[in-house]
């Protein structure tokens, strides 16, 4: 007799053994606290990292000076009013009231003035507006002005974008610190509060709803207006095994689930206590990303070789099970952005193309050197990919290796620029949301600027060089002319290899509500627990 899993599932909620681990624990579950499964919390520098789950400990305890409405609209939200000189080259900004940190020291123009800087060396956004700055500097202790060398128009959008890492204020002392290293304070002055004592890391991480602040006085729109908790706490709990989480869903001792395994949908969705909900209708875009510093992925020919042996449709299929959540995808620039479109994807193929893969590895010289793919066992859908992407490899003659770890190690390790034998890697897959890259100035995904590039360092100066030109071209047609060739040229050199697009929707209690649907993020203010 075949026992399914969805029957292991529910003889273990008969007999009780899967909770275990979260019954021990002696919060309250009560309406004033959300427990929320996540990931494992292990970098608390959200402009260290691009990293979502950093973004999400960001957005609760930082706040930012501008933020994207639901309309996606740049709007205020440190800022209390701001102007622009005749020229368009000078922005003066004047903090709103009641901005404290969690010590109780008051946000001043200097944190922000710092905080910009920081921020600048690594978010594409920031590293464009560092480029076109003649000076960034404090007024009085409220005020501080950016004056340009020449007009920015994108410049309040540019700081406001939500693609991690995204402009969230720290405190001067904290800012000063180069990008390059971590910060590891946790003071903020947003929402909630980080609760160090309770941490217990690798098992749950704590926040407290921050008495203090002040949250503006417009509703609540997207990631803009007031920043409303309705809770006292809300705990992450990591807990790596996806059925014991589904299992804790269903037993109420848990909230929200945030990446429920495809193939348990539906048992979410006969449960009368629960429901699946899409936060980023866009979706997400799943691609590999290469080491151009290391060999074989250093040769261009190599990379194409990865190219040319993607079969989308089978990585969709072990990613995204249900055929209604996903689709396949050639451009650079999502299926759902203006800029998303059809240059030079000849090579698209329905099942890929094995043989002409073999056949560029051999002329890129590989030689059966080991290559080493970080494969994040407690992220369901990129464990499955990886495991997908070295057997292609391997039956087509590469010595492919699966480096086993969390996504927390992985997002650490993934930073090291050595070779594999140093502790370095040689591909690793991820997702970026659809929405982000449509934006090549803030999206870190489409930068090609070598060191300062994301994860795979990849280089090509002749992309770069048109990149650099969207921040000038005005209209949407210009635009579409312009990613036209950027998209020509990427898929020449390689810079990441896409594995398709799909929707992931969290699951929760029907009990919470209010959670804020926008992509990147996942905000917890304004949600309430009946």
């Amino acid at each position: 007799m075949t026992i399914s899993r969805r029957e292991i599932l529910k003889a273990g909620l008969a007999a009780g053994t899967a909770l275990s681990m979260l019954r021990a624990q002696t919060v309250s579950a009560g309406a004033r606290t959300v427990h929320m499964v996540k990931g494992d919390l292990r970098i608390f520098d959200p402009i260290w990292t691009a990293t979502n789950i950093t973004a999400d400990y960001g957005a609760a305890i930082y706040d930012t000076l501008f933020a994207f409405d639901s309309k996606f609209m740049p709007q205020p939200q440190m800022v209390g009013k701001f102007d622009v000189s005749d020229d368009k080259k000078t922005y003066t900004f004047e903090l709103r009231d009641d901005l404290r940190w969690h010590d109780g020291t008051p946000v001043t123009a200097a944190d922000c003035v710092a905080s910009i800087r920081r921020w600048g060396q690594v978010a594409p956004g920031g590293q464009l507006i560092m480029s076109r700055a003649d000076d960034i500097s404090e007024k009085d202790d409220k005020t501080f002005t950016i004056a340009l060398k020449e007009p920015l128009g994108l410049l309040i959008d540019l700081m406001a974008d939500l693609t991690p890492p995204c402009l969230f204020v720290m405190r001067e002392k904290d800012a000063k610190r180069p990008a390059t290293e971590q910060v590891t304070t946790t003071i903020g002055s947003g929402p909630f509060k980080f609760n160090e004592a309770l941490a217990k890391p690798g098992a749950s991480y704590t926040f407290d709803r921050n008495e203090k602040y002040v949250p503006r006085k417009e509703p609540s729109d997207g990631l803009a207006g007031g920043k409303i908790v309705n809770v006292d706490r809300v705990i992450w709990d990591v807990i790596a095994d996806q059925q014991t989480a589904m299992a804790a869903l269903q037993s109420g001792e848990i909230d929200y689930f945030e990446t429920p395994p495809a193939d348990l949908y539906s048992l979410v969705e006969s449960d009368p206590n629960l429901e699946l909900q899409v936060l980023d209708k866009a979706g997400w875009d799943a691609l590999v990303r290469m080491n151009f510093l290391q060999p074989p992925f250093d040769n261009v020919k190599a990379r194409q070789a990865v190219l040319h042996l993607i079969d989308q449709e089978a990585f969709m299929r072990v990613m995204a099970p249900d055929p209604k959540y996903s689709t396949t995808l050639t451009s650079i620039f999502g299926n759902t952005t203006p800029a998303s479109n059809d240059e030079n994807t000849g090579w698209f193929k329905k099942g890929g193309d094995p043989e002409k893969a073999r056949q560029l590895f051999k002329e890129a010289g590989y030689a059966g050197e080991k290559v080493v793919i970080l494969d994040p066992t407690d992220w369901h859908e990129g464990n499955n990919a990886s495991q997908l992407l070295a057997a292609a490899l391997k039956k087509i003659g590469v010595n492919a290796e699966l480096a086993p770890m969390d996504w927390g190690a992985l997002s650490t390790r993934r930073a090291n620029k050595g070779p594999v034998e140093a502790g370095g890697w040689n591909m690793f897959i991820t997702t970026e949301m659809d929405y982000s890259l449509g934006d090549p100035l803030t999206d870190p995904l489409l930068t090609a600027n070598g060191d300062q590039a994301w994860y795979g360092w990849p280089k090509n100066d002749e992309y770069e060089a048109l990149r650099a030109k969207w921040a000038n071209v005005v209209t949407v047609e210009e635009r579409k002319a312009l990613a036209r060739k950027m998209q020509g040229i990427w898929w020449d050199f390689v810079g990441d290899v896409r594995l398709g697009k799909y929707i992931s929707p969290i699951a929760r209690r029907k009990t919470l509500t209010g959670l804020i649907g926008v992509p990147a993020i996942v905000p917890m203010w304004n949600m309430e627990k009946a």
